[in-house]
């Protein structure tokens, strides 16, 4: 039953089928003319290098504080911690300035954090060093720039969650 399911031979099943219906409604040689076509690349392959051969181990990087074990756990704090952050201003009423301040900090981390596992997921530093680069830069820029933004809307103007509050009521 199993080997009745692969399309290869569901193809040769439908193409040998003498029933006129079934030939007229699957169009199983317009099927098999699409699937035979050559594939071809859209984008070029990035650059491949190999550091020995291909059965050799893969090198341990050495232990890094900012890494593995302690990075995940920071990680998870502050995503832990932004929970209670996001509720208690609005279900305890009180707008205190030093929750908003670290509401920010929290929220700006959790950005970066973030953004940054998908640049490491993405442009590996050892296939494409120049745009792992480029993307960590930029998004030390936005970063910065993002908390700079933020403590400008606290000490200026209303803050963030009375901002989202004016929001909610209007």
């Amino acid at each position: 039953m199993a080997s009745f399911a692969r399309p290869s031979l569901l193809r040769q099943t439908l193409a040998n089928t003498r029933s006129p219906l079934l030939r007229q409604n699957v169009g199983v040689s317009q099927v098999v003319a699409f699937h035979a076509s050559a594939r071809k690349q859209i984008l070029p392959p990035l650059p491949q290098k190999l550091d020995g051969t291909v059965n050799d181990p893969v090198p341990t990087p050495a232990p890094h504080p900012m890494e593995g074990s302690y990075h995940w756990t920071f990680e998870r704090a502050v995503s832990v911690g932004l929970v209670p952050l996001t509720i208690a201003p609005f279900a305890a009423g009180s707008l205190n300035p030093v929750m908003d301040a670290v509401l920010c900090t929290l929220l700006v981390a959790h950005s970066h954090v973030g953004f940054q596992a998908a640049i490491i997921d993405y442009f590996r530093p050892q296939r494409v060093p120049k745009t792992n680069a480029f993307c960590n830069w930029l998004l030390r820029a936005f970063t910065l720039t993002t908390a700079v933004g933020l403590y400008e809307f606290e000490t200026n103007d209303v803050g963030v969650t009375e901002a989202l509050r004016r929001i909610w009521n209007a």
